[in-house]
């Protein structure tokens, strides 16, 4: 799917529904501390499968591949580099079957690297751009419908994310940056630098994800509205984390409560919207509820 054909989709859709968490929610069903998704891609195929047809089942309309952390650097850091390949075609595959024989699109996630790229860090541009080009290659290759690159935070390593996937594929691909300092990323960065720097760089589509909390994040999409003309694509987290008496991570927002906003999101320019951590498929199924009743489709 090409940017035209992805913007054609969304005006179809008038608001589409993406899904929700995929770390948090694979947690619940049972994935050891410390162990990345990507290991379940190998090990537990099926509880990856599980969560995206309980997704398709919620009513959405683009579900998110297990590859966020799947370029070779973070693999490495997993002990999973020699899985590369293998990994990211594999969570493609498992995405593309719980999609068949419905029109949910499959979006494949590439997160940031894990390194700070120079001079702040020790990684060199190019490389950091030829880490996103091989991964992004292998998933456009295994059947991925578009690219969403996750959670950025700081211009040069989205940029450089950015032309990494374009000189691999041109299937769309969208740019998410992460405000988890309530109007900016760690790295400083505003909704006007972040459109700045991707409003003519040929993404399809410019995202709010993960973050701070659902106010938060409202008002950065508020933000973002105003200075750019891309579609935006909203997945906000189901506010905090806190950890429960039992050691547990628990976010603080229930599906109904995340769900009344959808309008709002709307009106501030969401085309897309969806959860980060803490969204669950109860969480997308009040929230694609919302939507379908706003938009009588």
């Amino acid at each position: 799917m090409n940017k035209s054909e992805f913007i054609a989709f969304i005006e179809q859709k008038k608001t589409a529904v993406s899904d929700g968490a995929t770390g948090t929610n694979l947690m619940q069903a049972g994935l050891p501390s410390g162990q990345t998704s990507e290991h379940w891609v190998l090990e537990n195929p099926d509880a990856i499968l599980n969560l995206h047809r309980s997704f398709v089942e919620s009513g959405v309309d683009i579900i998110t591949t297990s590859t966020f952390g799947g370029s070779r650097i973070r693999l490495e850091q997993s002990g999973l580099s020699a899985h590369f390949e293998e990994i990211n075609r594999i969570a493609v595959e498992i995405a593309c079957q719980a999609a068949e024989g419905t029109d949910v699109l499959v979006a494949a996630s590439m997160g940031p690297l894990g390194h700070m790229l120079k001079p702040m860090g020790l990684l060199e541009v190019d490389e950091a751009e030829e880490q996103y080009r091989a991964q992004a290659a292998i998933l456009a290759d295994s059947g991925a419908d578009l690219i969403v690159i996750e959670t950025q935070f700081d211009i040069q390593e989205a940029s450089a994310a950015v032309r990494g996937a374009t000189a691999a594929t041109d299937i769309a691909l969208v740019c998410f940056f992460s405000y988890d300092r309530g109007a900016r990323t760690m790295m400083g960065v505003k909704p006007q630098d972040a459109a700045k720097a991707m409003n003519d760089s040929g993404i399809s589509a410019l995202g709010i994800n993960c973050g701070k909390s659902l106010e938060d994040n409202f008002n950065v999409l508020c933000e973002l509205a105003q200075v750019t003309a891309l579609p935006i694509w909203f997945k906000p987290n189901a506010g905090l984390p806190r950890v429960s008496a039992t050691g547990a991570t628990e976010y603080d927002i229930d599906p109904q409560t995340m769900s009344a906003r959808v309008s709002d999101w709307i009106a501030a320019g969401a085309r897309v919207v969806g959860g980060c951590c803490g969204t669950t498929p109860a969480h997308l199924k009040s929230i694609a509820e919302q939507v379908h009743a706003h938009t009588g489709k």
